[in-house]
């Protein structure tokens, strides 16, 4: 097994470097040469072909192998990184991002969301049953240590080293991950699906996705189970802030704590689905404990609202709410990796032809579950207020439980 998770961590590593790079190096660089904030948080819109992998996941799935396609999407990843370090991002008073780098970042995510979907459809063929637990515990871990070394990482390098140093630097890490992939013996067992396992039409594919055993209850929960916990995650934050705690004293907890916590409980579903503990009934335990979590989180803001409440250091209060905090990110990573190997055991379900299309509908469904909430929670905090506002995500958090035992048996 070791063969094969090593490859896939490099390789999810690797995917993860291009969201930290965007979420976390670029807004800073890009503020600090001039652009508004405006225009700095229009640079997001460059996330849109994530959105739109179903487009290129049919192409994967029935044409050349996934080694193939994991070697040219890195390389290409290496490629744009190398063109990137040509062009600076912008001039001190610029009034934009320059058109160039734009389109850069931009054939970025596209490579990106391609060598997602390739490498989705390796690990949905290449790992057993048994397997599925590390190999997603894997999957989630290294793309968010990926996403702390290029935003965090690569920031902390910014006084030492140039723009076009930072991004020969990141082009030739993919050129190395690009030949290592494509001579790494574990993703050389796979061959291409053969002729006859190609989809029937490209008008019955949306038929075919949804007529694979378990797929429509699947969809249903993965647009629906970080709703609440994407809410809190959003707005819990920002209303500690207004209690007083500072800006930097936030960022690390919120930052490097949050994240260290997330791999904690990344890990810990791994483990105990290595253990061959089944997914479903791990997950209405795991998503027990996040309501449990939610609810305490929800007290301590109607607390920090009373008269008198302090967040100032060394107050119980204030360990209180740093706690619930890391305890929700802890317990939202143990969620989202045995969800995800629900995902997996579902779309593994489907013709090898359509496992790399079924499985990128489901995690695009997921994704846009936690953009909505993500987009949302401002405004609704705004309209109802934070109380009542989170006992609107308790509600949210409480409905996946009870969606539970509505689960079909194909993935019991």
């Amino acid at each position: 097994m070791r063969g094969k998770l090593l490859p896939l961590a490099g390789l999810y590593l690797v995917q993860g470097l291009p969201y930290g790079l965007q979420s976390g190096l670029l807004p800073v660089l890009l503020r600090a040469r001039g652009l508004s904030l405006t225009r700095v948080g229009l640079a997001k819109a460059l996330y849109a072909p994530w959105l739109f992998k179903l487009v290129w996941a049919p192409l994967v799935d029935t044409r050349g192998s996934p080694r193939a396609w994991l070697t040219l999407s890195t390389a290409a990843l290496g490629l744009v990184c190398g063109l990137l370090a040509s062009h600076p991002p912008a001039t001190a008073g610029q009034a934009g991002l320059p058109v160039t780098v734009a389109g850069l970042l931009l054939l970025l995510n596209l490579a990106a969301a391609v060598q997602d979907v390739a490498l989705d459809m390796l690990a949905v063929r290449l790992l057993e049953p048994a397997e599925l637990g590390p190999g997603n515990t894997v999957q989630v871990v290294a793309y968010k240590l990926g996403a702390v070394l290029a935003g965090g990482g690569l920031l902390a390098l910014v006084p030492t080293l140039s723009w076009p140093l930072l991004f020969l630097l990141l082009a030739a890490t993919y050129w190395l991950a690009a030949a290592l992939t494509w001579v790494a013996p574990a993703l050389r067992q796979l061959p291409p699906p053969l002729p006859s396992e190609h989809p029937r039409h490209t008008l019955h594919l949306g038929q075919d996705l949804l007529a694979v055993p378990g797929t429509l209850w699947t969809v249903g929960f993965v647009l629906t189970y970080k709703l609440g916990e994407q809410g809190t995650s959003a707005l819990f934050p920002l209303l500690l802030l207004d209690c007083g705690i500072s800006t930097p004293e936030l960022g690390l907890w919120n930052g490097v704590g949050a994240v260290a916590c997330s791999i904690a409980g990344s890990s810990l579903g791994g483990a105990l689905l290595a253990r061959r503990r089944q997914p479903l009934p791990l997950l209405k335990s795991a998503l027990q404990f996040r309501l449990g979590g939610l609810a305490c989180q929800t007290a301590l803001l109607f607390h920090l609202d009373s008269p008198g409440a302090s967040l100032a250091p060394s107050t119980v209060l204030r360990g209180a709410a740093l706690l619930s905090l890391c305890l929700q990110h802890f317990l939202g990573g143990l969620v989202t990796t045995t969800t995800f190997t629900l995902m997996m055991c579902c779309s593994q379900l489907a013709p090898s032809a359509l496992q790399a299309t079924h499985y990128s509908l489901l995690a695009t469904l997921e994704l846009l579950g936690k953009l909505l909430m993500g987009t949302l929670a401002g405004a609704l905090a705004d309209s109802l207020g934070p109380r009542l506002c989170f006992f609107v995500f308790l509600a949210l958090s409480a409905a996946p439980m009870l969606y539970l035992g509505l689960a079909p048996n194909t993935l019991a």
